[in-house]
């Protein structure tokens, strides 16, 4: 009797000691797995919980001053947060069909929201100027709800010369370094962004 309670105590003790180390590799598990998240938040598409996101942030672009402003909306006031210079369209006036080279317009009322945000580190154009097809993008797409598809605010792989400018087929170009700080600083998905026309005047919170 004495021996099977001695065995029993000791096999308790040993799977005791077993649960102990599975909790621990456990641990470690899911400490790995974390890595992992965000090393894919990092170098993904997306808009995944970026922990720089700024809900109260919004776009106004001045194709006038050939600007992209962030704006930060508090209960007081409009504050502007960041500024960066642009490249639009080649022609001036409102996006009427696809080819046109004009940037559509969104106006305060209703503007074009960030839908998605894509890795385009990789993608390719032909500008049929004789260099072939080559990288454009900058490391970041912020694809517009535009009704014309392809249209959204990208960086400038070799074509930085153009911004500020009007030269693109109807996107928003800014600095590669420019869309990487607006990307990790500033934009998320559902972002606004207001697109004045050339003619239009300064809205009631700009400077």
């Amino acid at each position: 009797m004495k021996k099977t309670v001695v065995y029993t105590m000791t096999f308790l003790f040993s799977a005791l000691c077993v649960m102990c180390s599975a909790g621990t590799a456990e641990t470690g598990d899911s400490t790995d797995v974390a890595e992992v998240k965000a090393a894919v938040t990092m170098e993904d598409t997306v808009g995944i919980g970026t922990p720089n996101v700024k809900e109260k942030c919004f776009i106004v672009v001045s194709k006038k001053d050939m600007k992209l402003t962030v704006y930060e909306a508090s209960k007081k006031d409009t504050v502007m947060i960041a500024r960066f210079d642009c490249c639009l369209g080649k022609n001036f006036g409102d996006k009427q069909k696809r080819g046109d080279m004009c940037t559509p317009e969104a106006s305060i009322q209703k503007p074009f929201r960030i839908e998605k945000i894509e890795n385009s580190s990789w993608w390719t154009h032909d500008f049929g100027d004789g260099r072939g097809s080559i990288k454009a993008y900058g490391n970041w797409f912020m694809r517009l709800s535009s009704p014309f598809t392809g249209i959204g605010i990208h960086g400038s792989t070799n074509n930085e010369n153009s911004v500020p400018g009007r030269f693109s087929e109807g996107c928003i170009r800014l600095r590669d370094a420019d869309i990487d700080s607006l990307k990790q600083n500033y934009a998320f998905l559902g972002m606004k962004v207001i697109i004045k026309g050339e003619e239009e005047g300064k809205l009631s919170f700009e400077n």
